[in-house]
């Protein structure tokens, strides 16, 4: 099992031409963790991340893994491995060569490299597949053979663009787990690069959401979802709803408002609408309203209280939560 590094980013920045893509950030990432840089697109996320890795020269400031300052070096001397939104792997290559062509580039003999790599895709249960070439593999296998072709350097930082995205929906939930797993199981710190909230918030140690080249929060996963630092946040991680009260801005988690018909207690905070939308989502329902003040908000009804209360689009309705449930944004 290898040993992970830390990762600082001491005021870095990047500048294309006029624009600045990343301003001046300052992150740590802790040694050993699973990391997700997550945001919109164009946020800086992935310019982050190949600054990380070497393949993007910062405009300013100062990139740490551990103790060493790897800002001028080259991707091969830094410590790191990416594994690539496209998976790149040659078509013309068994699976075991690719996985072993970066140690017969540093000249490692065969019968070395390939116990090595023998070992990796057993890692990634692709063992019986190490003669097919990567046309002969369906999308989840030659994610898993990138992986362990990324891991055969055994880097202390293991880097990763977006490496769910093209898979279908099953696969990619049953891949997160198996990237999780395999995280813990090597120690090393990963650093994942998405714009799925689900995804980070199912697989990270630590969110960093990014917007607009800066870092609007990093925290815990239910640091973040639980207590968003401003009104991007709470949007942007979903399940919140926006409620101005007093000339402030609180967001309210939609899974603890409820609806009623009649008028709430004055103890209760409560907002006022119309239904304009009601989705069955299996477990619970969604609940859109429309309310007085102009928002959109979103309730999360399970799926008894509905079927005790049934309510139908149009209907005028309370929004009710308790007072101890709004999170003051900053």
């Amino acid at each position: 099992m290898n040993s992970g590094s830390h990762v600082e980013l001491i005021g870095v920045s990047k500048s294309f031409a006029s624009t600045i893509a990343v301003d001046a950030i300052n992150l740590k990432i802790p040694a050993g963790s699973y990391c997700c840089l997550l945001g919109p697109s164009g946020c800086g996320k992935t310019t982050t991340l190949r600054m990380i890795a070497g393949h993007e020269a910062a405009t300013s400031g100062d990139i740490l893994l551990g103790t060493q300052n790897v800002t001028d070096l080259p991707p091969a001397a830094r410590g790191t491995a990416m594994m690539f939104q496209s998976y790149a792997l040659f078509p013309h290559l068994s699976v075991i060569d690719n996985v072993a062509f970066a140690l017969k580039m540093r000249n490692v003999e065969k019968t070395e490299r390939h116990a090595k790599a023998r070992k990796l895709l057993e890692l990634v249960d692709m063992a019986s597949y190490e003669e097919r070439l990567p046309a002969q593999l369906s999308g989840g296998q030659q994610q898993r053979v990138a992986l362990a072709r990324a891991l055969i350097t055994a880097p202390q930082v293991l880097l990763l663009d977006e490496p769910l995205s093209a898979l279908d929906p099953f696969l990619r939930i049953r891949m997160r787990a198996e990237l999780k797993r395999l995280q813990r199981e090597l120690g090393i710190t990963f650093i994942h690069v998405t714009h799925g909230q689900d995804e980070a918030l199912a697989l990270a140690d630590m969110i960093v959401l990014m917007h607009d080249g800066n870092i609007s929060q990093a925290g815990s996963p239910r640091e973040v979802f639980n207590a968003p630092a401003n009104e991007f946040v709470a949007k942007f991680i979903g399940g919140h709803n926006i409620v101005a009260r007093a000339g402030k801005k609180f967001a309210v988690r939609s899974d603890l408002m409820e609806l009623q018909v009649k008028k709430p207690a004055t103890k209760t905070a409560s907002i006022t609408g119309k239904i304009s939308e009601i989705e069955y989502q299996g477990t619970a329902f969604h609940i859109t309203l429309h309310s007085t003040t102009g928002e959109d908000m979103m309730v999360q009804m399970p799926e008894h209280k509905f079927d005790a209360t049934p309510l139908k689009v149009g209907a005028e309705v309370y929004a009710i939560w308790e007072p101890a449930s709004a999170h003051a944004l900053g």
